[in-house]
């Protein structure tokens, strides 16, 4: 049974989300986007099949090349967007501005644009079909928060001419930008949202979606998003998508905490000591000086979820 209030484990607000890792056609393909749309900045690493997309000293996305990987079939689960959240309106007219000029050339559309009364977010599909939301969040005091302090989140159109207006005119994604949430489609909405909320010390946020829930550590609006919309059927598999994602713990107590209940859970998972400070592969003697903890495992559904000790 589903136990949303706060108790002793309980991830809080101090966890956030991290990076996350998509397995990828080409990177000459994808790489463009997310440059010069949504304003990351690129490093290529190893020998050139993976690329690091970043704002500032924030990793955000992780690009790994895996030309003869499958396009997703239409009945596996995976990612339904990840979201860029940057820090103020202006930022996100900005990224409305490069769309309009670039993102026909960075072979990406805008699909989309809302109000969800908690943010607005612009939309978009990525050059092989990935669902990229890029946000901002209101203010939390203006979020309509219910009587138990959940959140009520809608979808409104937003004025774009509006959005336009505020424009910073900046050319690149601003200091503070980082990974706002991930929203996968799942196969069976209360079983990952168990998951999510039992064995990894998430809360339920939000429920006024049909066949949809939305989770979070402490009071944000949502880190994972689950829905079964398009009647996804089968686990993830090797093909393109979403690999995997990062939950940063604010300390090993919390880590500690979460190993537990994984345990108590009977969910199986691997100790990894990284020398990155994100649970994988250090690429330089500077980052392997550093060495932090994570737990990786699997999803219900076969996504790779990563819980790190934060940095």
């Amino acid at each position: 049974m589903t136990n949303d209030s706060p108790s002793d484990g309980s991830l809080t607000d101090d966890t956030h989300l991290g990076r996350v890792a998509l397995r990828v056609g080409s990177l000459d393909r994808v790489v463009p986007f997310y440059r010069d749309v949504v304003g990351l900045e690129v490093e290529r690493e190893r020998d050139g099949s993976r690329a690091v997309l970043s704002a500032g000293e924030t990793p955000i996305v992780v690009l790994d090349e895996a030309p003869d990987a499958p396009e997703r079939g239409r009945r596996e689960a995976g990612l339904f967007h990840l979201a860029v959240r940057v820090p103020d309106r202006g930022a996100l007219g900005d990224v409305l501005s490069r769309a309009r000029t670039r993102a026909s050339d960075a072979g990406a559309t805008l699909s989309g644009a809302s109000d969800h009364l908690v943010s607005e977010a612009l939309y978009f599909r990525d050059p092989e079909g990935n669902g990229v939301e890029v946000y901002h969040d209101r203010p939390r005091e203006e979020w309509p928060w219910t009587d138990d302090r959940r959140v009520s989140m809608d979808t409104l159109p937003l004025d774009l001419g509006s959005l336009a207006d505020d424009a910073d005119g900046g050319d690149r994604a601003p200091d503070g930008t980082d990974l706002g949430h991930v929203h996968l489609e799942v196969t069976n909405v209360p079983r990952s949202r168990d998951f999510y909320v039992d064995a990894l010390g998430m809360r339920v946020r939000d429920e006024g979606y049909p066949n949809a829930s939305f989770v979070a550590a402490g009071e944000y609006h949502h880190h994972v998003g689950l829905n079964s919309w398009n009647n996804r059927s089968a686990p993830a598999g090797e093909s393109r998508g979403i690999e995997w994602f990062e939950i940063v713990v604010p300390d090993a107590e919390t880590l500690d905490a979460v190993r537990e209940s994984l345990v108590a859970a009977g969910h199986e998972f691997d100790e990894v000591e990284s020398g990155d400070g994100n649970a994988a592969d250090a690429t330089d003697a500077a980052a392997a000086a550093t060495t932090t903890e994570s737990l990786a495992l699997s999803d219900p559904d076969g996504i790779g979820v990563r819980v790190v000790r934060g940095r």
